[in-house]
Formats: structure tokens, sequence, C-alpha cells
């Protein structure tokens, strides 16, 4: 038999329920690719804070994702070798952080072999 009780659980783990499946529908997280600077540009994805402006004039495959929620970022691009100086000279080592680089507000990790470079927004506590 129901009773006020089981008919009150039921109704608050629907509510739950429906919370939880309509805020992972509805999330605000944004992927954008972009073939090179010049696309990154127009996008204003530089002024939005979502890709770093010390990008190489050479930058190509461009990826970052970002959520609005959260205000978390990570971003990836990819630069021809004869760019690597110019990217290594704006870029700090963070230490005891297992060979990471910082920049401004973000976090890096480069891949001299694939020349490829992965950031990311420092945590709000990081900066």
């Amino acid at each position: 038999m129901f009773t006020l009780r089981n008919i009150l659980i039921a109704m608050l783990l629907f509510f739950v329920a429906i919370y939880f499946l309509l805020t992972s529908y509805f999330s605000d997280v944004q992927i954008n690719k972009y073939p090179d600077l010049q696309a990154v540009k127009e996008d204003k994805a530089i002024e939005k804070g979502w890709v770093p402006d010390m990008l190489p004039d050479s930058a190509y495959d461009i990826e970052e994702t970002h959520d609005l929620d959260t205000n978390q970022l990570f971003g990836r691009f990819y630069y021809k070798e004869a760019d690597e100086g110019s990217i290594m000279e704006k870029l700090t080592i963070v230490p005891d952080m297992n060979q990471t680089y910082e920049w401004k507000a973000y976090l890096f990790k480069v891949d001299r072999e694939k020349n490829q470079v992965k950031y990311r927004n420092k945590p709000l506590s990081a900066e």
C-alpha cells in the first residue's frame, strides 16, 4: 500500500532524476575546432580567453573545450618546428609539476616530438 511517505520519496527521487538529466543534457560545455590562427582570431576566441594569445603564426589544428559552468578550459594546437623556440621562450617551467609550463593564466604541456602543445587554464587557487 502506498503511504504518504512513500509517495513523497518517489516524487523527490523523480525530481532529482529530472534535475540531473536536464543539467547533463543542457550542459554549458562547448568544443571549438579551428584550422589555423586566422580562424581563431575571426571567432575572437583569444579575446574570450578560450585560446592563449601566445600561439605562433604557424599554429594549426587548434581545438579548445570550455565549460562555462565550471570555468574549466582545455585546448591543443600543433605548430611548425621553426616556431618551437618562440613558444618555449614565452613559457616558464612550473617546479614539481612534471614538465609543466606556465604563461599568464594557462598551464602547458609541450610534446616536441609531435610539435604539439596542450593547455588548460590554471585552477583559480593557483592564480
